[in-house]
């Protein structure tokens, strides 16, 4: 159903994005390209001279304040979702009328997992009526059969995790009035770690909607997905998600030239 992309890139890339995705998308959808800028700080902070490391999610989420007009999603430039993980956030905006009321799709864990090491991913705690209600990031987990397991001392000890679980891949549907909590929200954040952390500090997207959330400003309804996720994470997952993106040319989910 999207019709609309922003794609959210460093200046210094342009050019080659178009030529190697940009060019092909323009002639499908109404493209625009927003560039995450290390000296775009709201009124009163300076970018560190040393810093090259980009902001963080919630920044480059923030910096389409002037270029989206209307309910979006946000998704991971890196990674496979599934068409119905779009058809399902899309539906999910075309019909909601409250703006404080946000989404996110959220994948079974043994969907997520690689044979080849471990994966961070955030781990979501869901309420009864289907609401988000924290997140907790876990950056070791393995996969182990049809579950999964996360250890926090090196391996020492391991934590089950179902293969049930609900995680977050950061596939969120939001409101236009999160890019203006985002920006708002970003002095305190700089005011906090700039001190600490001048150079790698990143305001993050999640962590955001987890303050709304713990503040009963805003809600995230969590919309369960049966896709099967696909990343690079290692370089020994490339050949899998060949394989997985070619059985779906040959199933008919996806023509053989996608642009076609």
């Amino acid at each position: 159903g999207f019709r609309d992309v922003v794609f959210i890139i460093k200046k210094e890339i342009e050019e080659e994005f178009k030529v190697a995705v940009g060019n092909e998308a323009e002639k499908h959808f109404n493209v625009q390209y927003v560039f995450q800028e290390i000296d775009d700080l709201p009124e009163g902070f300076t970018a560190p001279a040393e810093r090259g490391k980009p902001w963080g999610t919630g920044h480059a989420v923030a910096a389409c304040r002037n270029a989206v007009k209307g309910p979006f999603a946000v998704i991971n430039a890196d990674d496979f979702y599934g068409p119905s993980a779009f058809s399902t956030i899309y539906d999910y905006l075309s019909s909601n009328t409250d703006e404080s009321a946000y989404a996110m799709v959220g994948y079974r864990l043994r969907n997520t997992v690689t044979e080849h090491g471990s994966v961070a991913r955030g781990v979501c705690e869901v309420n009864e009526d289907g609401l988000l209600t924290g997140i907790t990031e876990r950056t070791k987990i393995y996969k182990r059969g049809e579950d999964a397991a996360f250890t926090e001392d090196d391996g020492v000890t391991f934590t089950h995790l179902p293969g049930e679980t609900i995680v977050s891949m950061n596939l969120w549907g939001f409101t236009r009035s999160i890019l203006n909590v985002l920006w708002d929200r970003f002095p305190a954040f700089l005011e906090k770690n700039l001190p600490v952390n001048p150079l790698k500090c990143e305001y993050f997207l999640p962590f955001v909607v987890d303050e709304q959330i713990a503040e009963g400003s805003a809600t995230a309804r969590v919309l369960p997905c049966e896709e099967t996720w696909y990343g690079v994470t290692y370089k020994e997952d490339l050949a899998s998600v060949e394989n997985a993106i070619a059985q779906m040319k040959k199933d008919g989910i996806y023509k053989e030239d996608l642009w076609a």
